[in-house]
């Protein structure tokens, strides 16, 4: 009994810290002009509040909002970054199919901190994205996570640093 103990405190807090948000909070700050052109992607946390979502859905964020934002952060000052997601729609895939198109919706707050300053937070960004489901084909067996996920780095992208991470185009799931 004495070693279940420790196992259903550490158990106990991760459940917690899953759901309680990473960042300070408080209103949007922008970036330091310097750090806009001097920045690189460090570690990303994401946290959530409760979303309807695949078990993956943390992992397939993280992969996409990182390779975003390596994109778009191409300096050497090493910055992470901090997410809490507050809400996330996904098109239903049998909606989607019948009406021929539907939308992804998911909204969080962004801080990037200075792990070398003791987390200081250097920015805070609310982010709101809405994306297509690419219509039925897309819809039916489209990856929605991915689509959300990318269309969620890329508007991180150009709400902090002012440019778009990928050139338009059919070759990205957002096509923006």
């Amino acid at each position: 009994m004495k070693s279940l103990m420790p196992v259903a405190a550490v158990v106990a807090a991760l459940a917690l810290s899953a759901c309680s948000p990473v960042i300070e909070g408080g209103p949007p700050m922008a970036l330091p002009i310097g750090l806009q052109e001097t920045a690189q992607v460090g570690m990303i946390t994401m946290s959530s509040a409760w979303l309807n979502a695949e078990d993956d859905f943390a992992d397939t964020f993280n992969d996409e909002v990182h390779e975003e934002l390596r994109r778009c952060m191409w300096g050497t000052a090493l910055i992470n970054v901090r997410i809490h997601l507050d809400d996330l729609q996904r098109a239903g895939r049998l909606e989607t199919l019948l009406n021929g198109d539907g939308k992804h919706h998911l909204s969080g707050t962004v801080e990037f901190v200075d792990p070398a300053r003791n987390n200081r937070v250097l920015g805070r960004f609310p982010i709101r994205v809405s994306t297509s489901a690419q219509g039925r084909v897309g819809g039916l067996l489209g990856d929605r996570q991915m689509m959300v996920s990318e269309a969620f780095g890329r508007a991180v992208c150009e709400e902090a640093f002012g440019r778009n991470p990928r050139d338009p185009g059919p070759h990205n799931a957002t096509r923006g």
